[in-house]
């Protein structure tokens, strides 16, 4: 009887107690994965050395020079990027990722988008990779920005047989009043925007977002020292207005907005810097009834890009 349970016991099949191990193993996986995501797949090594070569070959000189590439963490920043067309290079997914709806949101606006490289990545690696950040188990690698010079905004506007119309910004430091500038700037027909290459905001994925994707058609320049940059447009001719809280006339009152122009916004807190404020034209201020010490810049911007447009149309 004893070797009779014994043969029945090595008999192959689901036993009793099993938990339904079987059929939990019959149920499907999901969705196959992209090639570039499949451990061994041609595309997957194919993506892998192109997404170490961008990480370590160093970034060309352009005549605005390049930022450093940047690296956006988690789920809903790393959707929200991809969604507004932050420029990307790679999307790395955590091995063995919970799958849930943002995580396929995020494939699937990578995969629609082509050019972005997708790398599968042990959670070690992207701890690494992020400093330990809340990562999620998605990291989405944006490129260097490449700056256009001060020069090349003012030459663009003379292709185009038009009056420059520039914003340059002075100790601005967020990124998301850098974007809305941009978006003004393209809004109002302006032919770019001129920040300090220290102590101010570049062109970093916050800065794409807030500027609503006109950041792909209106050029933003570096320049290594502000003063000089805007002794440069003077010297070609170009009106410098500045705007400040105690500025001699108010922008309705400036003729010269009319004509080529730069408009020179400082901080919010601190605005122009001594020197800057020195350099301009004019200096201008903005009316407000309601009694508000300052707008930020993004704001400020508008409100005279506007009063130059309309002057020009």
């Amino acid at each position: 009887m004893a070797a009779n349970n014994r043969r029945m016991s090595g008999k192959k099949g689901a036993q009793v107690g099993s938990g339904g191990q079987r059929r939990k193993g019959l149920e499907g996986k999901g969705p196959t994965p992209p090639a570039e995501m499949r451990k061994g797949h041609k595309k997957n090594r194919v993506a892998s050395a192109k997404a170490k070569q961008s990480v370590r070959r160093p970034a060309p000189r352009g005549r605005g020079g390049k930022s450093t590439s940047e690296l956006v963490v988690g789920r809903n920043p790393v959707f929200e990027a991809l969604r507004e067309g932050v420029p990307a290079t790679t999307l790395y997914v955590q091995q063995f990722i919970d799958n849930d709806e943002r995580v396929r949101e995020a494939l699937q606006l990578a995969a629609e988008r082509g050019g972005i490289n997708l790398m599968e990545a042990p959670r070690p690696e992207l701890d690494r990779m992020t400093n330990g950040l809340n990562h999620q188990g998605l990291v989405l690698q944006v490129p260097p920005y490449e700056y256009a010079h001060p020069e090349d905004l003012a030459a663009e506007a003379a292709d185009a047989g038009e009056d420059p119309l520039i914003v340059a910004l002075d100790g601005v430091t967020d990124p998301r009043n850098l974007g809305a500038v941009v978006r003004s700037v393209s809004a109002f027909g302006g032919h770019g925007v001129v920040v300090p290459e220290r102590r101010a905001a570049g062109m970093t994925a916050g800065a794409w977002k807030t500027s609503a994707g006109t950041a792909a058609r209106t050029p933003v320049a570096r320049a290594t020292n502000l003063t000089r940059a805007l002794e440069s447009y003077k010297k070609a001719g170009i009106v410098v207005v500045g705007l400040a809280a105690d500025g001699e006339a108010e922008i309705g009152e400036l003729e010269a907005l009319g004509g080529p122009l730069v408009i020179v916004v400082g901080s919010e807190g601190k605005g122009l810097s001594r020197l800057v404020g020195e350099t301009c034209d004019f200096r201008v201020r903005i009316p407000m009834p309601g009694g508000a010490e300052s707008l930020n810049a993004g704001v400020a911007a508008g409100i005279v890009l506007y009063e130059a447009a309309r002057r020009r149309g």
